[in-house]
């Protein structure tokens, strides 16, 4: 394997399984499989080394083949591989001399100049074509530059900057409507829906009874159905007591290493739900009374009677405590 040829197959084949191996095993949206799944780069030095195992296997059968030939058979393989050689650097020598218009060594004296400094000549060459054609490509870029953004107005960068983080601010609320556990105690709603009571009463059932009892009216923890709360109240209170736990050294131990943020969601709406429902034995209250200062305010609706009674008096004579009337 001693050809250039062979190490641009075998770097062009590394780089192919690398990222076939990546497409496929990689889920959308997701990090690379080769950051997540270690094992993988085992996968991709076997195909690597096997690979390279093939071609040292073809130069080594080309070598034997070469010396059952007989010598003249030998020259003529050779001067072959020097033709086709040859003539794949003839067209990168071509393409060489195009771009840059040199003249050969021997044309040199057409366009030496005749003026010399202790010595030595310049070269009177023409700018590389490369060279020219990219200083005009500049050119007509600042041009369009400068009608796109100080003649018509364009977006600059700030606006695109702008533009950019207020349409990730959108995608980010669309991502979070279904990425139930990027919920926090400050995005958190309350879950009215009968599978997420349902899932959060079997959460309760297997973590909370031993300490609030079945009902949630309290045994070794406080009371969860009437007005009381330690922590406070309302969905926000709640979901941050089980993520973080109660009072430190005697309260709840915190749950969010077990349960995740949409789990924390359903148990602590399944618990609001429990207001009202006065268990048997049902622990007294503890804590201040909690009053969402959220919650609507109920309007007092008065009703005036329709009943009026109107007395009619004509003339009325007043003397002491009597009211004497005439028709």
């Amino acid at each position: 394997m001693r050809s250039i040829a062979s190490l641009i197959r075998i770097l062009v084949f590394a780089a192919f399984a690398y990222l076939f191996l990546n497409y496929v095993g990689t889920p959308e949206d997701e990090a690379s499989v080769f950051t997540t799944q270690n094992w993988l780069w085992a996968i991709y030095a076997v195909l690597v080394f096997m690979y390279i195992a093939f071609e040292i296997c073809i130069e080594s059968l080309r070598a034997v083949l070469f010396k059952t030939l007989k010598p003249e058979a030998q020259a003529h393989y050779q001067a072959e591989v020097a033709a086709k050689k040859e003539q794949r650097t003839a067209w990168f020598k071509g393409l060489y001399a195009k771009l840059t218009r040199v003249k050969a060594i021997e044309e040199e004296d057409e366009i030496i100049l005749d003026h010399n400094y202790d010595g030595i000549k310049e070269l009177d060459n023409n700018l590389p074509p490369w060279w020219v054609y990219g200083f005009y490509a500049t050119i007509l870029f600042a041009a369009i530059y400068l009608i796109r953004f100080e003649v018509l107005g364009g977006d600059n960068q700030i606006d695109e900057y702008e533009q950019a983080v207020a349409q990730a601010k959108i995608e980010i609320e669309e991502y979070k409507k279904t990425a139930k556990d990027l919920v926090d105690e400050n995005t958190v709603e309350l879950l009215t829906d009968a599978s997420d009571i349902k899932a959060g009463e079997n959460i309760f059932s297997g973590n909370c009874v031993a300490c609030h009892k079945a009902g949630g009216g309290g045994g070794i923890g406080p009371n969860l159905t009437d007005d009381y709360w330690i922590l406070g109240g309302g969905i926000k209170n709640v979901f941050h007591t089980i993520s973080e736990g109660g009072r430190a050294g005697k309260g709840m131990i915190a749950w969010k290493t077990d349960l995740k943020p949409s789990e924390i969601a359903q148990v602590a709406s399944y618990v609001l739900s429990l207001h009202g429902t006065h268990p048997a034995d049902a622990k007294e209250p503890q804590g201040d009374l909690w009053v969402d200062e959220n919650a609507p305010i109920e309007e007092a609706q008065v009703t005036q009677d329709s009943t009026q009674i109107e007395v009619l008096l004509e003339t009325e004579t007043v003397t002491g405590d009597i009211i004497q009337t005439k028709e």
